[in-house]
C-alpha cells in the first residue's frame, strides 16, 4: 500500500522557498499555481522560480532531476511532490518553435515577460502570499481575459504549441481570448505544423476533457487551427441533413450540440467518438433518384477508418484508438436493437465499449430527433439479463470438438456459435443437452 504524502504540494513546495531563501537567494511561487490560487482552484502542482542557478539549486537538493539544467531547470521532488525550481531567465531565439537555442539568467521582471499569457506571468511570495504582477497578469485574471504578454506573434512564433494552449485556457477558464491576441493565433495557425503530433494531442484532449469542450472545439475551427491537426472535421461544415431526423442542422452542429450534451467528467474515448462518429458523412453523402432524400450509407464503417486515420496521426494509444474506432463502427447499430434476436442483442449488449456507446446513443438521439425508445429498450433489457451474465461460460469448448475428431478451422467456430446461440436462446440450458445437440451439428453438417 502506497503512504500518502506527510506534507501538500503547497507545503512541499513552501518547503523548499525556505532552503533557497535561507541560502541567500529569491525563490518566488510562479506561473500556473499561482493562477489557480488566485481562481479558486486548487494547484495541480508548483513551481518555483528562483535567483539560484541550477548547479546551486543541485547543491541544494542532491539527487534532483538535473534534465532541465541546460534551460535553467531543476525538477526536485520532497514529500513526494515534484516541484520545478527554474532559475530567472530571458529566452535566445527560437530556431525549432520549441525550445530556446539559449537561455540567459536575469531577474524576475525579465523573466516574467518570456512566459506566454499574463495570467501565467504571475509570482507569488510563498511566506505571505503576495502576488508580483509585471505583466498586467491580475487585471485580466480578474477581467477573465487571456492575453499574451508582449507581441502575441513573437510569443507564438517562440513555441507554437502556445496556439493550443490559448485555446485550452481559454476553453479551460471560460476566458475571453483578447482580440490582438486572437487575430495573431489566426496568422500564426500554421506554425502548428512544425509541432510533434504528440505535443498536439495532449493539448487537444485536455480541451476535449473541458466542461467547454463545444467552444473549445469552435475555437479551433474558428481560428484555423484545426485544419493543421484534424482537417477531416471541416467538411462536417454546411454538409446537411434530412431535416426529419436531423432539425438542429448540419452535421457540424449536430456533432457540437453533442458534445454540449455530454457529461462534464466526460471520458476521453466517448469525446473523441462523439467528434467522430459521424466524421464519413460529407464523403458518404447522397441523393435518392427519385425521393431526393439525403442518405449517408456506409458512413459508420468509414468512419471508423477515418477515425483511426485521425487518432493514429496524433499518435493517440492503440486502445484508445480501438475503443473509439469501434465505436463510430457501431453507433449505426442501435436503430435496430428492437429487432435484434436474444443471441444477437446479449453480443451486442457484451461489447466491453456499450457502456460508452449508449451514452453516444442518447447524446446523438436528444441532439437531433429527440427518440429515446431504443435507449429506454436497452435499459430495460439490461435489468431484464442482469441477473446472469450476458455471455454465460459456454457448455461446449473446442476440446469437446477435438474429441469428436474434428480438426481445429474455420468450422469450429460456425459449431461454437452456433451452441452459444442456442445457449444465449436458452433453448440449451445443461451441458448435456448442449452435447447433444453438439452431435446433430457433427452429424447433420458434412466436413469440407
Amino acid at each position: 500500500m502506497k503512504s500518502r504524502p506527510t506534507m501538500t504540494a503547497r507545503e512541499a513546495a513552501l518547503s523548499l522557498a525556505r532552503r533557497l531563501i535561507a541560502a541567500g537567494h529569491q525563490a518566488l511561487f510562479a506561473g500556473g499555481c499561482v493562477r489557480d490560487r488566485l481562481l479558486g482552484h486548487p494547484p495541480k502542482d508548483y513551481d518555483i522560480a528562483t535567483s539560484a542557478v541550477p548547479a546551486q539549486v543541485i547543491a541544494l537538493f542532491p539527487g534532483s532531476n538535473e534534465v532541465g539544467a541546460h534551460f535553467g531547470v531543476v525538477i526536485v521532488k520532497h514529500a513526494g511532490h515534484p516541484v520545478e525550481i527554474a532559475t530567472f531567465r530571458t529566452d535566445g531565439s527560437y530556431r525549432d518553435g520549441r525550445r530556446p537555442e539559449t537561455v540567459t539568467f536575469s531577474s524576475p521582471e525579465d523573466d516574467a515577460q518570456r512566459r506566454d499569457f499574463t495570467i501565467n506571468g504571475l509570482f507569488e511570495i510563498p511566506e505571505t502570499g503576495e502576488v508580483i504582477d509585471f505583466v498586467g497578469g491580475l487585471t485580466d485574471l480578474k477581467a477573465g481575459v487571456l492575453r499574451a504578454i508582449g507581441e502575441p506573434e513573437k510569443r507564438f512564433t517562440e513555441d507554437g504549441l502556445r496556439l493550443l494552449r490559448a485555446v485550452r485556457f481559454s476553453t479551460t477558464l471560460g476566458f475571453t481570448i483578447d482580440p490582438g491576441t486572437n487575430e495573431a493565433i489566426r496568422h500564426c495557425a500554421h506554425l502548428l505544423d512544425r509541432i510533434s503530433p504528440e505535443r498536439v494531442r495532449d493539448e487537444f484532449s485536455k480541451i476535449l476533457l473541458s466542461p467547454r469542450r463545444r467552444v473549445g472545439l469552435e475555437h479551433l475551427v474558428n481560428s484555423g487551427l484545426i485544419r493543421h491537426f484534424m482537417p477531416e472535421v471541416l467538411p462536417m461544415i454546411g454538409c446537411d441533413q434530412p431535416p426529419e431526423w436531423h432539425p438542429e442542422g448540419d452535421v457540424y452542429t449536430h456533432t457540437r450540440i453533442m458534445l454540449d450534451l455530454l457529461a462534464p467528467d466526460a471520458s476521453l474515448e466517448l469525446c473523441l467518438a462523439v467528434l467522430l462518429h459521424d466524421i464519413a458523412k460529407p464523403a458518404c453523402r447522397t441523393l435518392d433518384d427519385d425521393s431526393a432524400r439525403i442518405r449517408f450509407n456506409g458512413h459508420d464503417s468509414m468512419g471508423a477508418e477515418i477515425a483511426e486515420t485521425v487518432l493514429r496521426r496524433l499518435r493517440y494509444p492503440n486502445d484508445t484508438v480501438a475503443i473509439v474506432a469501434s465505436m463510430v463502427a457501431r453507433h449505426m447499430q442501435f436503430m435496430n436493437v428492437q429487432k435484434m434476436r436474444v443471441a444477437k442483442l446479449k453480443r451486442f449488449m457484451a461489447a466491453p465499449t456499450f457502456a460508452l456507446e449508449m451514452e453516444l446513443h442518447r447524446v446523438d438521439c436528444a441532439s437531433s430527433n429527440g427518440f429515446t425508445d431504443n435507449y429506454e429498450f436497452l435499459q430495460a433489457k439490461a435489468a431484464e439479463f442482469a441477473a446472469e451474465p450476458l455471455i454465460p461460460a459456454p457448455w461446449v469448448t473446442g476440446r469437446d470438438l477435438i474429441q469428436l475428431g474434428l480438426t481445429p478451422g474455420p468450422r469450429f467456430k460456425e459449431i461454437l456459435e452456433a451452441i452459444q446461440t442456442e445457449q444465449l436462446e436458452n433453448r440449451i440450458l445443461d451441458r448435456d443437452s448442449a452435447l447433444a445437440f453438439l452431435h446433430q451439428l457433427v452429424t447433420l453438417t458434412p466436413a469440407p
